[in-house]
């Protein structure tokens, strides 16, 4: 599909139909009295709501972090060691030997460096060098990403107590509100499980993962700091109609991840039809 990103440069909405089409199979009618799902109400979103600057610099992974600390929240951002223009910049030997190298403007433009030692620079040169010239708003139609100025930062790596990458919870919010959490775990291995909370922490029926845990009575301990990230979710998603608030938990310390204004592009498959249909239904577009 990857010739349809040239549709973004002729019409986002267009690419955004034909894209809906191929994956889910049937025409996306993007006015509000027709949108129900929350993918399809992410893609009106998408164009009704997303031009405005608060969703570039919130989509921004450097710009974000400044949003954070205006919250009252800058104890949650992972430390900054750098941010650079360019992979020319970055003087490796001054680098501690575990950091993670990210671009600022798309999704999964992220290098994990746990042995500086193993570092193969040519081949990290290549990565950063193609994701700075990438337009990442053209991949999926997301409009918000493509007046992001590129930048490359670097932040501390995060591991938790067992020596392994950490959870990452995802709050849905809702006018500010948050309603459900998506537990990811094992990200770093094919086992990746995704489980839904409510506020409570009451497993939700809204997944494979989580119906098999309930039909189990697997149970999932509660973080120690639940209540922490509910906290934080509040005030990061207050001033938008829907956010998915990330944040990992390392050491009992909640950590921002980033702040997810279209999960999946609003294309996500995988997704159970009736979660689709709960969540969007807990999206006022007003």
């Amino acid at each position: 599909m990857k010739y349809l990103r040239f549709l973004s440069l002729i019409s986002s909405k267009l690419h955004a139909k034909i894209l809906f089409l191929f994956i889910f199979k049937r025409w996306l009618f993007l006015s509000k009295s027709k949108v129900k799902t929350l993918n399809e109400k992410i893609q009106w979103l998408k164009f009704n709501e997303y031009h405005k600057k608060i969703y570039t610099k919130c989509a921004d992974k450097y710009l974000v972090r400044e949003y954070v600390a205006e919250k009252g929240c800058s104890e949650i951002l992972n430390p900054l060691i750098a941010n650079y223009n360019n992979f020319e910049e970055i003087d490796f030997d001054k680098l501690p030997e575990k950091f993670a190298l990210k671009c600022n403007h798309g999704a999964g433009f992220n290098i994990i460096v746990e042995d500086k030692n193993q570092l193969d620079r040519k081949n990290i040169k290549l990565k950063l060098d193609n994701w700075m010239k990438t337009d990442f708003s053209l991949f999926s139609a997301e409009p918000h990403y493509k007046k992001i100025p590129r930048k490359i930062i670097c932040e501390e790596f995060l591991v938790n107590e067992f020596g392994q990458f950490p959870d990452d919870y995802k709050f849905y919010c809702f006018d500010g509100v948050p309603k459900y959490v998506m537990l990811c775990q094992g990200r770093k291995n094919a086992e990746t499980k995704f489980y839904y909370f409510d506020m409570d922490w009451n497993l939700a029926p809204l997944s494979k993962d989580s119906l098999d845990a309930i039909n189990q009575n697997i149970k999932i301990e509660k973080p120690i700091a639940f209540d922490e990230m509910k906290k934080y979710a509040y005030k990061l998603s207050s001033d938008f109609k829907f956010v998915r608030a990330d944040f990992y938990h390392v050491n009992g310390k909640v950590i921002f991840g980033e702040l997810t204004f279209t999960p999946s592009a609003g294309l996500d498959r995988d997704r159970l039809e009736k979660t689709d249909l709960l969540l969007g239904d807990l999206l006022n577009l007003g």
